[in-house]
């Protein structure tokens, strides 16, 4: 089978083609033909960074065909339309090739009539969004039709792929939905995702204009960049309201005022999906399956997440888009 791989840390370049047998699944493991292969920022840091194994094939994320089981796994069969998450986590071999095995716990059944594109996209950002927006010290643990009403919801950056899947499971799951976005292309992009309000940064009355969409407080902030809006995220935020963070964007360290901060019982959460514990991640699957049977989660510019394909042997410019920040989805397509 074709895959790609590299055995050092460095640029994309260091990414190259390669030949290799098709593994058998070990017990409680999965073996996925796969479709289509996601790439998020976590992609090209990981390569950039280190290399826990002699060799690596990258990417967390991805959709296709269940093509074989191991012994003592249930629910899953050959022939089963599938997404994927956490492929590599700890594991050398993620979706960048033609079949993956996986343990079963990370291979998801992908509802009728959604396709391996939307599979492909959902995985890290999806899942990093649920958690984004179940931290709430009074809100809801799971999302569902309904989980949210009443309450209202923040996105910082609602034009990311993070911020597109909290719009959308925000949106599904009942919440009034308010995204930044830094130009009037990324506010159409947010709006098709499903968020009721825009404020556009950066601006010196932004936190004037979410006051006056949410007068009460936001309940919920899903936020990109701490280090630039942590003074208008307390500002804004509702008393016991929750921060929940997920990148470093803008910078590796952040302040906010203490006092507003604890007169208001600000939560500031870090999220981060590979060290979250199985739990919330399992939690996150089946709620974000739900999302998907509904067809709450669609991807492509209508849907307010634009899709970039490459081919499975320009995954070194897949990886390089993405770290240029290339807007919505980057997919590589596997498998016709």
């Amino acid at each position: 089978m074709k895959a790609i791989v590299y055995s050092e840390p460095g640029a994309s370049s260091v990414l190259s083609l390669t030949e290799r047998g098709v593994a058998d699944p070990g017990p409680g493991e999965v073996r996925v033909r796969i479709t289509v292969s996601g790439v998020n920022p976590t992609d090209w840091k990981a390569r950039a960074g280190g290399v826990p194994f002699p060799e690596v094939v990258p990417n967390q994320d991805g959709a296709g065909v269940v093509d074989a089981v191991g012994e003592g796994v249930e629910g899953l069969q050959p022939g089963d339309r599938v997404w994927v998450f956490l492929a590599a986590h700890g594991r050398p071999t993620g979706t960048a090739q033609e079949y993956a095995v996986l343990p079963a716990g990370r291979v998801v059944p992908l509802p009728d009539g959604v396709g391996f594109d939307v599979g492909a996209s959902i995985g890290v950002p999806a899942m990093t969004a649920h958690r984004a927006l179940t931290v709430h010290e009074f809100g809801p643990s799971r999302l569902s039709p309904g989980a949210l009403a009443g309450r209202t919801v923040l996105v910082q950056g609602g034009a990311g792929a993070v911020g597109h899947a909290a719009i959308q499971l925000a949106a599904w799951a009942g919440a009034d939905v308010i995204a930044t976005v830094s130009s009037d292309a990324k506010a159409a992009l947010a709006r098709a995702a499903g968020a009721r309000h825009i404020v556009r940064y950066p601006d010196g009355s932004e936190a004037d204009r979410i006051r006056e969409i949410a007068p009460d407080g936001v309940d919920h902030i899903v936020e990109v960049s701490p280090a630039q809006n942590a003074e208008l995220d307390v500002e804004v935020i509702a008393n016991h309201g929750s921060v929940a963070y997920y990148a470093d964007n803008g910078g590796g360290e952040f302040t906010a005022p203490v006092r507003p901060s604890f007169a208001k019982n600000v939560r500031w959460q870090g999220v981060l999906i590979y060290t979250v514990g199985e739990q919330a991640q399992q939690a996150a699957a089946e709620d974000i399956t739900a999302a998907l049977g509904d067809g709450a989660l669609p991807v492509g510019e209508d849907a307010g997440l634009p899709l970039t394909w490459f081919p499975l042997e320009e995954t070194a410019a897949a990886h390089d888009a993405v770290e240029n920040g290339a807007t919505g989805k980057v997919l590589i397509r596997v498998a016709d």
